[in-house]
C-alpha cells in the first residue's frame, strides 16, 4: 500500500472513531454557578477524573534485561525488551533505577507504567536514525515526521511516573527537519490512547513540543516539571484532561490547547474538551502561559482554569485565539482565582480574526469564522501588568456571545478593551496605577459599561477578507 495511501486509511479510521456524545454536568456548570451565572444550554461539563491505570501484575528492573545506566552505551533494547515483557505478562511496571540511559524511540504498551527512580535519567539520543517515521500531527495537521522519544498509539492504562527525568538530546534542535521538513521528535507523545498518567517526574525538551497527547482520552499530569524550549504540553483533540500542581518553564505556551486546523481538522471533528488546569505555576519565555487555539477547527469547549499562577510571560498570560478559515468554537471557559505578574503585554487577549497561519484548504464562507461564547473570568490578581484585557479582535460577524470580569484587583497601566460581544458582565474590576479608562467598549452590550469610553471604530483591527468557497470541494485524503 502506498503511502499516500496509508495516510488516507488513517485519517478515514480517525474520522470513523470520532467522540461526539455529551458528558454530565460538572466542573463547568460549578464554575458557572459560582460566578452567579446560568450555564449555557450547549455547556457540556467538564470530565470525572480519568481512571488510574490498572495494579502492577509485574515488576522488571530494567538491568535485569541488560540496560546498564552507564550514560554512554545504548540501552535502547534492553529498555524496549522490559516494556514488551512487562505487556504480554499482563502489565504491570517496569522500573528503571538510578543512572544515565541513553535511548532511542521507546514504545509503551498497554497496561504498562514506566518508572523512574530518584536519580534515573531517560537520555534522548541525538542521532535522527533512532527515531521513527510516522505520521503525526503538526499544526493541526497529519504529515509525514519523526516519532517521540517515549511514544504511545492505541495503548490504555499507560503511565510514566518519576521522580526521575527525560531529557531530549541537545543535538535535535527546532521543530522541522531543514532537509526533508519534517516535524522533529516530541518528547513524549500519546496517540489515541485511554487512561494515561504522567507523574512525578521531570522533563527537559529542546526546540520541539514536550509533550502532545492527540485524539486521547482520560489523561492526567500531576506534578511534572516541564523545561522546554518550545511548548510545555500540547493537548490536541483530546477529551477529559486534567493538569494539576504542575511547573513550567517553556519557550513557547506553557500549554496550548488545540483541535485540528483547516478543512482537515473541521472534517476529523475531534473537538478538545472537557480539560481541567489547576493549581500550575508558569514562566514562559516567548509566548503565552496558556494558549487556546489557534488550531481550533473543531472546536475547543469545557475549559476550567484555576488556582494558577502566571510568573512571567513574553506576550499575555492567557491568550484565546483562531481566525477565518478555521471553523467550529471555542465555548465555556471558565478562569477562576489566577494571579498573573511578569506578562509583557498583558493578563488577557482574545483574537479571532488574524492568530496563526492560514490552512492550505480552510473553511469558506461564514461557516469557518469561529464562534466564540461563554467566557469567564474571576478571582484575577495582577501586579504591575501593561493591560488587562485585550479583546478587540473579535469579528463582527460572529460576535463574542457571554463574557464576564468579576472581582479583579491589583495594578496595571491599561485596562479593559472590548469589541463585538453581547452579553457582558463587568463586576468589581479595582485596579491601581491606571493611565486612562478602566473600560472601553465598541459595540458591545451587558451589564457593568456604564462611564466606558468609546473606541472610534477606525482604530478596530481589520477585518480580514471572507475565505471563498474553492472550485473544488475539500475531501479528506
Amino acid at each position: 500500500m502506498s503511502t499516500l495511501a496509508n495516510r488516507r486509511e488513517f485519517l478515514k479510521s480517525a474520522v470513523r472513531g470520532a467522540v461526539a456524545a455529551p458528558v454530565a454536568a460538572g466542573p463547568v456548570a460549578a464554575g458557572l454557578a459560582s460566578l452567579g451565572l446560568a450555564q449555557p444550554v450547549q455547556s457540556r461539563a467538564a470530565h470525572a477524573s480519568a481512571k488510574p491505570a490498572a495494579g502492577p501484575k509485574v515488576t522488571l528492573n530494567v538491568k535485569d534485561l541488560g540496560a546498564t545506566g552507564d550514560g554512554k552505551t545504548s540501552d535502547t533494547v534492553a529498555l524496549q525488551l522490559a516494556i514488551e515483557r512487562c505487556s504480554v505478562l499482563g502489565g504491570g511496571e517496569v522500573v528503571v533505577p538510578a543512572g544515565d540511559y541513553a535511548t532511542g524511540a521507546l514504545a509503551l504498551r498497554s497496561n504498562v507504567t514506566l518508572r523512574l527512580e530518584d536519580g534515573a535519567s531517560l537520555l534522548g539520543s541525538g542521532s535522527m536514525a533512532d527515531y521513527p517515521i510516522a505520521e503525526v500531527r503538526w499544526e493541526g495537521r497529519w504529515i509525514k515526521g519523526y516519532g517521540a522519544l517515549i511514544s504511545a498509539a492505541d495503548a490504555e492504562n499507560i503511565g510514566i511516573v518519576g521522580p526521575g527525568r527525560i531529557v531530549a538530546s541537545d543535538a535535535i534542535r527546532g521543530r522541522v527537519e531543514r532537509t526533508t521538513r519534517m516535524r522533529l521528535p516530541a518528547l513524549i507523545e500519546f496517540t489515541n490512547c485511554r487512561n494515561v498518567r504522567v507523574e512525578d517526574c521531570v522533563t527537559i525538551q529542546t526546540g520541539m513540543w514536550s509533550t502532545h497527547p492527540v485524539y486521547c482520552e482520560n489523561v492526567t499530569f500531576k506534578n511534572v516539571v516541564f523545561h522546554s524550549g518550545a511548548d510545555g504540553i500540547d493537548v490536541d483533540s483530546c477529551r477529559n484532561v486534567t493538569i494539576d500542581g504542575c511547573t513550567f518553564e517553556t519557550s513557547d505556551d506553557c500549554i496550548s490547547l488545540k483541535s485540528g486546523r483547516g478543512e482537515e481538522g473541521n472534517t476529523i471533528n475531534r473537538p478538545c474538551e472537557n480539560v481541567r488546569i489547576s493549581n500550575c505555576t508558569f514562566s514562559d519565555r516567548y509566548f503565552a502561559c496558556i494558549g487556546i487555539g489557534s488550531e481550533t477547527s473543531a472546536g475547543i469547549r469545557n475549559v476550567v482554569i484555576e488556582q494558577c499562577k502566571c510568573l512571567s510571560a513574553r506576550s499575555h498570560a492567557i491568550y484565546i485565539k483562531s481566525r477565518p478559515g478555521r471553523g467550529a468554537f471555542v465555548e465555556n471557559i471558565v478562569v477562576n482565582g489566577f494571579e498573573a505578574s511578569g506578562a509583557r503585554q498583558g493578563f488577557l487577549r482574545i483574537n479571532n480574526l488574524n492568530s496563526g497561519k492560514q490552512d492550505e484548504f480552510p473553511v469558506p464562507g461564514d461557516a469557518g469564522i469561529p464562534l466564540f461564547r461563554e467566557f469567564h473570568f474571576s478571582n484575577i490578581r495582577v501586579t504591575d501588568l501593561p493591560l488587562l484585557v485585550k479583546a478587540t479582535e473579535i469579528h463582527p460577524r460572529k460576535p463574542l456571545v457571554g463574557f464576564s470580569l468579576t472581582s479583579v484587583t491589583g495594578s496595571c497601566k491599561h485596562g479593559i478593551e472590548l469589541a463585538n460581544m453581547k452579553n457582558v458582565v463587568i463586576h468589581n474590576v479595582k485596579l491601581t496605577g491606571l493611565e486612562g479608562p478602566l473600560l472601553s467598549i465598541s459595540n458591545v452590550t451587558g451589564v457593568g459599561l456604564a462611564g466606558a469610553a468609546a473606541i472610534d471604530p477606525a482604530e478596530l483591527p481589520k477585518v480580514p477578507d471572507a475565505v471563498s468557497q474553492p472550485e473544488t470541494p475539500y475531501k479528506l485524503q
